[in-house]
């Protein structure tokens, strides 16, 4: 008969996830769901099993892509994955660790395989999603940089390249010690709800935007008005230098310069009727 942990206690070994906060854990402590933090703060004090999700089929779809995921990304990357599953801890944060699904081998950058749903896919959503686990893994491992490569439902395969980002982390940090002095006093802990950073994600696709009747619109906007921009901006460097330098102001032909204190040169149209009393 399996022994289970009384009240307070944790399951010995180093894979007990009662042990440590995990990058999965992380997500959960900065978000806004105080139903799933408290059950955290109840799976980590061992009053509680952790949840059983072998029903859930889309956490058994994202364990079972992963290999082909972390293949996928190695052929289109030139790179190989390694540390695959391994169990981390924080240098000096004993009760903080991670368990990867591998580090880059050319670049250090931590790897994070996921699948999800093509539903209403957007890949800044996705970012925002994990970035929680994200940070939370490159603080464990120090590295600065994150791949979050993710295999959707509809058969598409998207790169995603996150970089640390230290005040978030900073958050982070403090969010996952309150919790965990928590966890040993227990006390129940209350919601952080830390707004995640707008992520910068860079441009790994080509994007055909034919059947976009807005872009269509602006699209013919600015081929119309191209040729006349690039005049406007011959015109415009070209008057800049028929300004007088000792000149704080300059009119004629429908057009004032002005000169700020700072030496930089603004043009204005003027009202028609000014025009007219110019030339009379």
């Amino acid at each position: 008969m399996r022994h289970r942990p009384g009240k307070g206690q944790r399951s010995s070994g180093p894979l007990d996830r009662r042990g440590f906060i995990g990058g999965s854990d992380a997500r959960i402590i900065m978000g806004a769901d105080e139903q799933a933090l408290l059950r955290l703060w109840q799976e980590k004090r061992g009053e509680v099993e952790p949840r059983d999700l072998s029903g859930s089929l889309v956490v058994q779809l994202g364990h079972a892509t992963e290999p082909l995921n972390r293949l996928w990304f190695e052929r289109h990357a030139g790179t190989m994955v390694t540390s695959v599953q391994k169990h981390v801890r924080h240098p000096a944060l004993s009760w903080m660790g991670a368990t990867l699904d591998g580090i880059v081998r050319s670049t250090g950058a931590v790897f994070e395989a996921k699948f999800m749903l093509p539903w209403s896919f957007s890949e800044e959503a996705a970012a925002e999603k994990h970035m929680a686990q994200l940070q939370h893994n490159m603080w464990v491992t120090t590295s600065r940089t994150a791949v979050l490569s993710i295999i959707t439902g509809g058969g598409k395969w998207v790169k995603l390249s996150i970089n640390a980002d230290p005040l978030y982390q900073h958050l982070l940090i403090t969010a996952e010690k309150k919790f965990w002095r928590c966890v040993q006093s227990g006390e129940p802990p209350l919601v952080f709800e830390v707004e995640p950073p707008q992520p910068r994600l860079s441009a790994v696709r080509i994007v055909d935007m034919s059947a976009s009747n807005a872009w269509a619109e602006f699209a013919g906007a600015f081929r119309r008005t191209h040729e006349a921009f690039c005049e406007h901006d011959v015109a415009r460097a070209e008057l800049k230098k028929l300004v007088p330098l000792d000149a704080k102001e300059a009119v004629g032909h429908g057009l004032r310069a002005k000169r700020s204190k700072s030496g930089a040169v603004s043009f204005e149209l003027l009202a028609t009727e000014t025009v007219d009393a110019q030339q009379q």
